[in-house]
């Protein structure tokens, strides 16, 4: 017996086909009820006890060695007869497909960038925010319409806490915390109790930056903001400032960039004038800066602030801003090559 047991055992191991209905003969030949090993299993019944110590864990892995190579060569005959496969197995294995950054993360990120380069560092705040932080320290009197209803969700019993209606109130945090010179971009997401449609949402994200230091102008703020609009729209970019009002700022402006009047899509995101709003801006409130502790006769300072739905709306082209927040499997895919 011992003697079929090491014949077998060879036989097995050599034995190799892709063939399924091979395959299912040498199954059959050593290892059906009437096959091979059943027979040795029988014999060995009626073997003295002594060799039965001996063989029984020759048998045991002869049987095991069979049925181990019977379901390795099921497998490899599956894949080389699955017409989805390829025929050689030494390929790498199909992976998935890479996952992608959203439209609106590739703007926020590359705006970071921007100014991280130019010596701004980020400070991020609650998006949950007290009356004193988002709107009484940024100089809101108590008639301001941002602070109705219709403006700003409000925690439900405690009208003094709401959700932030702009990163402003990260820069008062930053400027109760740090002494100056302050040098800080806030990108966060915000919330602003507005109707959705094509245009607008009542969830958006802003990037806000702060710069306060001893001599500061609003020469300095002109010349920020240009370097910015090159860096993300392209060298040799126009920018104009048209004035404007923002509580926490005086004097304040809107920065526009040259955008052009090439086609018809230029003239729908211009309204027909050839710049497009970027961002609002405007030197720090001397107000402010008092309520934040930092005194507005040593040191000044200017501010800015983004959407950055907006911006990436007009970079990707999208015609509607609720697919930002959709979360719809096509539309992301099309970033996959974006980052």
């Amino acid at each position: 017996m011992e003697e079929k047991i090491k014949a077998y055992l060879a036989e097995v191991k050599a034995f190799d086909s892709a063939d399924p209905e091979e395959i299912e003969r040498f199954r059959i030949r050593y290892l059906g009820r009437k096959g091979a090993i059943p027979a040795l299993f029988e014999a060995f019944k009626a073997l003295p006890p002594e060799q039965k110590r001996t063989l029984g864990k020759e048998l045991n892995g002869l049987k095991n060695t069979a049925a181990q190579r019977v379901e390795q060569l099921k497998e490899i005959a599956q894949l080389a007869n699955d017409p989805r496969e390829a025929q050689d197995l030494t390929r790498p294995v199909y992976t998935e497909k890479p996952g992608t950054r959203h439209p609106v993360n590739l703007v926020k990120n590359e705006i970071v960038n921007i100014f991280k380069r130019i010596g701004f560092n980020v400070s991020e705040g609650p998006e949950v925010e007290d009356d004193w932080h988002n709107f009484t320290a940024l100089n809101f009197p108590e008639e301001h319409p941002a602070r109705d209803m219709q403006d700003t969700f409000f925690v439900a019993r405690n009208p003094d806490w709401a959700l932030r209606t702009h990163t402003s109130s990260v820069q008062v945090r930053t400027m109760e915390s740090q002494k100056p010179p302050i040098r800080t971009i806030s990108p966060g997401r915000v919330f602003r109790n507005e109707a959705i449609s094509a245009r607008s949402h009542c969830i958006f994200h802003q990037v806000e930056g702060l710069y306060i230091d001893k001599g500061v102008s609003f020469a300095d703020l002109k010349q920020t903001l240009l370097y910015f609009a090159e860096a993300f729209f392209g060298k040799g970019t126009e920018i104009r400032l048209r004035p404007s009002y923002f509580p926490f700022t005086e004097p304040s402006a809107e920065m526009d960039v040259w955008w052009g009047l090439e086609n018809e899509t230029d003239y729908r995101m211009t309204k027909g004038t050839g710049w497009l709003e970027v961002l609002g801006c405007g030197m720090v409130d001397p107000n402010v800066l008092e309520n934040c502790g930092i005194d507005p006769k040593e040191y000044t300072g200017f501010a800015f602030g983004m959407g950055v739905e907006r911006i990436a709306m007009q970079r990707f082209q999208i015609p509607d801003i609720r697919l930002l927040f959709e979360n719809d499997v096509r539309f992301l895919q099309q970033f996959a090559t974006s980052f």
